[in-house]
């Protein structure tokens, strides 16, 4: 390959600690109808499309300071989007006037089409999962992020965005540091910076909100912490219809199912059915 082809990506030496940012987060509903939980399940699609998970992503790629080199995204039949964003730590070099141009449509800046970077070997995905519980009325989103990046750069910078731009009832989050880097004196480096929780880069306001526990394995710089809403208000998951239109019995009935649900996402298991 010719090191002066300005097409190519050019790579340095760089830090090589890995760190990824899972990010899972789940919005659940009750709609008692099948046409209400179709209509659910295309109200998510519209609401998350490719196009819009797009505009988070590259906002996450603005906060934790790297350069976007590829984007590509799809929305599926019958439902869910995904989106791979490829980025860099450093920003790009200059690039030559005859490459192709196009806009940023987060700065309005104008931004090769080719982009001449250092290579971090980091990305961005975003996957959604929308679905319903075949006879019981409950309906759940899931979206899952996974931000991996390698160099200086954390993703945990872009947490409290991601929080902030989902409706989460339920979110699980993992952070590990993998590999190692070296000092000049040959030392190895297996993590960068201080960490103790996940739940110091989440906002104080977002967390009062929130159930939240921790495990985490301090000695494999491995680091999970996992989210439940505090308060419940069934007219906050009542889809085509209020709480007033329904008999007491129902209420009852349907604030078992959401709960339910709810926990056994937190817990990671099926539970028991309880009178």
């Amino acid at each position: 390959m010719n090191p002066n082809d300005t097409n190519q990506i050019k790579l340095h030496g760089f830090n090589n600690l890995t760190k990824t940012l899972s990010f899972n987060m789940f919005d659940i509903c009750y709609a008692k109808s099948v046409e209400d939980r179709n209509a659910y399940i295309e109200y998510i699609d519209e609401q998350y499309n490719a196009d819009r998970l797009t505009t988070i992503l590259e906002h996450v790629t603005q906060i934790i300071g790297a350069t976007i080199l590829n984007v590509a995204k799809q929305d599926y039949y019958p439902r869910g989007s995904s989106v791979t964003i490829l980025i860099s730590e450093q920003g790009m070099i200059q690039a030559t006037p005859e490459q192709q141009r196009r806009s940023d449509p987060l700065s309005g800046a104008s931004t090769p089409e080719i982009l001449l970077a250092h290579l971090d070997k980091s990305h961005i995905t975003v996957h959604t999962y929308p679905e319903y519980h075949p006879d019981g009325g409950v309906a759940t989103f899931r979206a899952d992020i996974d931000v991996a990046t390698c160099g200086e750069i954390s993703p945990l910078n872009a947490l409290g965005y991601m929080v902030q731009s989902f409706d989460s009832d339920i979110m699980t989050i993992d952070y590990r540091v993998r590999g190692f880097t070296r000092k000049i004196t040959g030392e190895k480096i297996f993590i960068d910076h201080p960490m103790t929780s996940i739940q110091n880069y989440i906002p104080e306001s977002v967390r009062l909100n929130y159930q939240m526990m921790d495990v985490n394995v301090y000695q494999e710089n491995i680091f999970h912490t996992k989210c439940k809403l505090k308060t419940f208000d069934l007219d906050n998951y009542l889809f085509g219809l209020s709480q007033a239109d329904l008999h007491p019995g129902e209420v009852r009935m349907i604030t078992r199912k959401i709960m339910r649900e709810m926990d056994e996402i937190y817990n990671g298991r099926n539970m028991p059915w309880t009178n």
